[in-house]
């Protein structure tokens, strides 16, 4: 039996962010919830002293769904836009670490300090990482890429490549018609 592919999967854009995805929608929604707190600071940090007030009001709403979510995203955390964080549930992330637009952290991942090349990874846009997946060093992760579940990524993972096992390694691209037969 052979199966027929007729419209390859539209790929989202590795450049051009896309905001609805951090949209709550739902009033219990933690992972949106909390991005929704850091980028709302970000916005009024630096605007006076009418902004530092806004602010606070941004800092008590990210301790609410830091806490409820068990994630550690830094207020200052550099995140592209279209962040999905659907089981916010233990996501530690750097707060030096890049990531690029579009990106989707499971469950467990960490973006971690150390590591060789010394430094903080740097994700790529659109980047899937799997739950329990470790990215730690100075790391960059290319776009498209995908981290398998509980992989520990110590080196560089070139754009479109998917990274599996503990420490990670780069498999080959699996041909559709090979999952069906």
């Amino acid at each position: 039996m052979t199966a027929v592919l007729s419209d390859p999967v539209p790929r989202i854009s590795a450049d051009a962010p896309d905001w609805s995805r951090e949209k709550p929608q739902r009033f219990w929604d933690p992972g949106r919830r909390l991005l929704a707190s850091i980028r709302g600071y970000q916005r009024y940090r630096n605007r006076g002293p009418l902004g530092r007030l806004v602010t606070y009001v941004y800092v008590l709403k990210h301790r609410f769904w830091s806490v409820v979510s068990g994630a550690d995203v830094p207020l200052n955390s550099r995140l592209g836009g279209g962040l999905l964080l659907p089981h916010p549930n233990g996501v530690v992330i750097h707060p030096d670490s890049n990531v690029g637009p579009n990106c989707l952290l499971f469950q467990q991942v960490t973006l971690g300090h150390g590591g060789r090349p010394a430094g903080v990874p740097r994700l790529g846009g659109h980047v899937d990482v799997g739950a329990g997946a470790k990215i730690l060093g100075g790391v960059v992760i290319g776009d498209h890429a995908k981290i398998g579940a509980n992989a520990v990524v110590l080196c560089d993972v070139p754009a479109g490549a998917t990274a599996v096992g503990i420490p990670a390694r780069i498999i080959p691209a699996l041909d559709h018609e090979e999952c069906f037969e």
